[in-house]
């Protein structure tokens, strides 16, 4: 059993226990962990409130130089730290290794940004006076992160609520605790104050519970469901807390008559069935033009039929396993709703690979109908469904109707559809002749409608979350 609780600067051990199982290999348990208590929870909390005093006059030389140290062994130990990330959540090896490295260099970046966390100066309506707008800390952030990026997600918030003066209070999914453990312990070598970072471990309704709760804890940091995130403002909603909730989605990859075949059907393949389909960026409508329907249609089902999927630490693993017991009996469930709103072009099985885990294979859909579920409910598995399209305002009629606005692309070889394309897509991110999936960051990151609520996560754009705003007036009087 781990002291896998981080409060106050200490590593405790808290109640009850629950087991960290290899989706890949559910005969190998990872570890096992226990949940705080409550009242470990409310030392957290009374830590953390101390350290942020602290930690907000600490030099922002001194605050950018901690940043970028933890990046630098992030990335340093990518390759470690990513094999235990894709054992403990199912992702392929190298996808691993390269989450660890975008979670250091989340860090290195932030790390940078603590240099230029500007102010402006400028004149008044009234003569004499002069008007200074700053950025304040809130105080201490609460983080509630899930399994499907559980070192990156951790790093992009932690990293600019640090950069900006907070304390923060991380509670990581119970499903893979063993990637926010080491990120934790990277952090912990730091020249911090105590309680300054905290892990807590627990259920949702546990700690997530408390997290929205808690009088002290001014604002809350989510990325998961959109259940959950409705629940967790309802929750926090009396203690009027700053919300930044990033939620689900039904991303759109638009496929005109025009695209390069090869193009097209390569970035499909990489947003529906990268990471297991297992991304809130993933394709899972393919809206295709008929005339370029049946070509498209054939030239995934080839792609898909040569994806390895296998055990996430094997070489050559293009797809691993759904990361959890509960997700692959969800996506066998879509499979089976599926079944019964279009015809079932390829995959829906599960597989019996050398060890046993929650494997499938890659599924295709075709000739869907936008109303139907497989089209409107986000399912977060490998599962994608082509629909067909007359024309671009068709497209773009089918991609607009969902309560989702996340991420959407675009395959054209036409400059004008392509900005057409962006100008009336109901998403936060559009991408052209790219998959849905992959982003940079250093930009803003975030959805519309049912998909995100708040200030944008990433970039410089993270500050308006984790910052407060002051407009101070000075009367400079006569000399």
């Amino acid at each position: 059993m781990k002291s896998s609780n981080y409060i106050a600067g200490q590593w405790v051990e808290g109640t009850g226990s629950f087991n960290n199982i290899n989706p890949s290999d559910t005969s190998d348990q990872i570890d096992s962990y226990t949940s705080a208590t409550a009242e470990q929870f409310e030392q957290a909390v009374q830590a953390a409130i101390k350290a942020q005093k602290e930690w907000e006059k600490v030099g922002i030389e001194k605050k950018s130089q901690i940043l970028i140290k933890i990046g630098d062994e992030l990335i340093a130990k990518s390759k470690e730290l990513g094999e235990l990330l894709s054992r403990e959540e199912g992702k392929p090896l190298a996808e691993g290794i390269g989450e660890v490295a975008r979670a250091g260099q989340q860090f290195q970046y932030y790390g940078s940004e603590c240099l230029r966390l500007y102010g402006e100066r400028i004149p008044s309506t009234r003569p004499g006076f002069q008007v200074e707008i700053s950025r304040e800390p809130l105080g201490v952030i609460g983080i509630i992160s899930p399994w499907n990026f559980p070192i990156a997600i951790p790093a992009w918030k932690a990293a600019p609520a640090m950069m900006c003066g907070n304390a923060v209070i991380l509670k990581p999914a119970s499903l893979t605790p063993a990637s926010a453990i080491e990120l934790t312990k990277i952090i912990a070598k730091q020249d911090i104050p105590d309680g300054l970072f905290n892990l807590v471990l627990g259920s949702g309704g546990d700690i997530g519970n408390k997290i929205a709760t808690h009088k002290d804890i001014v604002a809350i940091s989510f990325t998961g469901s959109v259940d959950v995130g409705r629940k967790l403002y309802q929750d926090a909603s009396p203690f009027l807390k700053k919300m930044q909730m990033e939620m689900g989605s039904k991303n759109p990859l638009v496929v005109m008559e025009d695209a390069d075949l090869k193009t097209a059907i390569a970035c499909a393949a990489n947003g529906a069935y990268g990471g297991t389909g297992q991304k809130c960026t993933a394709s899972s409508r393919l809206i295709v033009h008929e005339n370029l329907y049946d070509d498209f249609v054939k030239g995934l089902i080839d792609n898909i039929k040569n994806l390895k999927v296998g055990h996430a630490l094997d070489e050559g693993t293009q797809m691993g396993p759904a990361s959890n017991e509960a997700q692959y009996e969800s996506n066998l469930n879509y499979v089976e709703i599926g079944k019964g709103e279009a015809k079932l072009a390829y995959g829906g099985n599960p597989m019996n690979m050398r060890t046993a885990g929650y494997y499938m294979e890659p599924t295709l859909f075709i000739d869907g109908d936008n109303k139907s579920r497989i089209n409107q409910e986000e399912m977060f598995g490998p599962i994608a469904c082509v629909i067909p399209t007359k024309n671009l305002d068709h497209a773009l009629e089918i991609a607009n109707d969902t309560d989702f606005g996340l991420s959407s692309g675009i395959i054209t070889q036409s400059l004008a559809k392509a900005e057409y394309f962006k100008q009336n897509i109901k998403t936060g991110v559009a991408t052209v002749n790219l998959p849905t999936a992959g982003l940079d960051y250093h930009v803003p990151f975030g959805g519309r409608k049912a998909s995100s609520f708040g200030p944008r996560e990433q970039g410089t754009y993270a500050r308006d979350f984790y910052t407060q705003v002051k407009t101070s007036y000075i009367n400079s009087g006569s000399i």
